[in-house]
This record gives C-alpha cells, sequence and structure tokens, in this order.
C-alpha cells in the first residue's frame, strides 16, 4: 500500500503526464500480439506520411528493452537534459525520444515490468515534445505491462494492431485486438503487414505467410481494415540506412499502400476527435 507521499508523488506525475499529452491533438499507439511482424516499420513509415501530409509529429519508442526506432532513422548520440526536461531528438522536423538514446550503444535494458512501466511515464511526463499534431508511440510486442500503462496514461484515440497473413500471427493478433478494448482505447484497426513478396528482378508477387487473413480478422472482429502492404526488400535496405521506405520510395507499391493507409487513418480520427465516444482520450 502506498504511503501518503507516495500518493501525491503519483498524483503529481499524473497531473504532468495528463498535461504533457494534451499538446498531442491525436495519439495513436502502434503494437502487436508478437514480434516479428513489422511493426517498428510501420510505425516509424505511418509517422513519417503523415509528416508528409505537414503534420507537426513525435514518435515515442515505447519497446524499452529492444528500441529500434533511432537505428531506423540514422539518429546516433544522447538526447539532451534541459532542467527537468527531456528534449527529444529531431530529424526534419519530427520529434523522436528513444531509450536506446539515453544508454550506450549495445547495453542490454534487463528491467523487470514495473520498472519499465515508470520509465514509460517518465517519458509521457518530462519530454518537452511541445505542440503536436500526432504523437505516434510504437509498442513492444505482447500484451505485457508497457501496453497496459501506455493505454492507461498516454489515453491514445487509435490503437493499430499489426499483424502477418499467417494464422500463428493471426492468433496473437486477435489478443492485441481484445486488450485494446479492454483498455478502452476508442478505436482499433489492423494492418496486414507482409502481404506477398515482391521479387526485386521481376516484380512478381508470392505469398509465403498467405494472404487476405488481416482483412478477414478484421471483419470477424469489426474493425475496420487499414489496409495490406508487401514485403519489399528496399524497404529492409532503406531502413538499415536509416532511411524510411515511403520518404524515399514514394512510387513503390509498399509506399502507396502506406499513402492509402495514412489517408484512411486522418479520415478516421477526423470523424472521431469530435465525437463524445472520443472526449474521454482527450
Amino acid at each position: 500500500m502506498l504511503s501518503e507521499e507516495q500518493q501525491q508523488l503519483a498524483a503529481r506525475q499524473d497531473e504532468l503526464i495528463a498535461a504533457n499529452i494534451r499538446q498531442a491533438k491525436r495519439r495513436i499507439v502502434v503494437f502487436s500480439g508478437k514480434g516479428g511482424v513489422g511493426k517498428t516499420t510501420v510505425a516509424v513509415n505511418l509517422a513519417y506520411g503523415l509528416h508528409l501530409q505537414g503534420r507537426a509529429i513525435g514518435i515515442l519508442d515505447a519497446d524499452i528493452t529492444g528500441p529500434d526506432v533511432p537505428k531506423m532513422l540514422g539518429l546516433t548520440g544522447r538526447v539532451q537534459i534541459d532542467k527537468e526536461h527531456i528534449v527529444p531528438h529531431e530529424r526534419e522536423g519530427i520529434k523522436i525520444v528513444s531509450m536506446a538514446s539515453m544508454i550506450p550503444p549495445g547495453q542490454p535494458v534487463i528491467w523487470r515490468g514495473p520498472m519499465r512501466s515508470k520509465m514509460l511515464q517518465e517519458l509521457l511526463g518530462y519530454v518537452a515534445w511541445g505542440p503536436l499534431d500526432y504523437l505516434v508511440a510504437d509498442l513492444p510486442p505482447g500484451t505485457g505491462d508497457e501496453v497496459m500503462t501506455l493505454a492507461q496514461k498516454m489515453k491514445p484515440h487509435l490503437a493499430i494492431i499489426v499483424t502477418t497473413p499467417q494464422d500463428l500471427s493471426l492468433i496473437d493478433s486477435r489478443r492485441a485486438i481484445n486488450m485494446a478494448r479492454e483498455m478502452n482505447i476508442p478505436r482499433v484497426a489492423l494492418i496486414e503487414n507482409m502481404s506477398g513478396l515482391i521479387c526485386p528482378q521481376c516484380g512478381h508477387k508470392i505469398e509465403p505467410f498467405g494472404s487476405g487473413g488481416g482483412g478477414r480478422q478484421a471483419a470477424e472482429m469489426a474493425i475496420p481494415f487499414l489496409g495490406s502492404l508487401p514485403m519489399d526488400v528496399r524497404t529492409r535496405e532503406l531502413a538499415d540506412q536509416g532511411q524510411p521506405i515511403i520518404h524515399e520510395g514514394a512510387e513503390t507499391e509498399i509506399a502507396i499502400a502506406l499513402t492509402a493507409i495514412i489517408e484512411r487513418v486522418e479520415h478516421m480520427m477526423d470523424n472521431m476527435i469530435a465525437t463524445p465516444e472520443s472526449a474521454a482520450a482527450k
């Protein structure tokens, strides 16, 4: 049981978090039921695509033990501390905060769940985001403490679940969808990643993980299906170079698919922000 002083400190931190996140008009969490489905690739390209539409964007790398966002964006160096505030990295006007920018390269973060959740609360409360149109949080895979912390403290308007078409991934994404619902996130939507592989030589598309599973699951669970993203070797190559595919390959099939998804996200957010259902997330 918390002492009175601890309760007061917790209440103060909640006030700081609430005031800080209100600077982001629209808040999105991206997560998955399992790892290896390309969740971070989706989150980073979603954020960059929204930025290309003229939106002010922040990216929170909420995967405390496996932070990959800086690598995918070519970021190096430590974040700066200004008095009590953490100053995020900026790249092309996008603000980014990650645990990877706070520890030496290669150092593991061997923390139990409560410590990871505490760090997320620090990031939510003390990062100097400034006014944002969107704050996009890339969550760790699964349905653990970090997901619960972000749902309770960040108060997202939208949860985007990333899956692949294969049955094993769909089993886990179903759990993620149900968790998002139980955490009272106002909107939940699904993206199917790795939906076919495009041959870099001939352009032929094969389907190593099957196809259509994400669309079927979204229909079965009565949530919006935002679209499918193909596998593309160039996506991996650019990520290794710190470049999002939507930024560098606007004419590729995957960039075209991402652009369509971003348009659906914006349309969904435009329609929901003014509704009473979303008032609790403001």
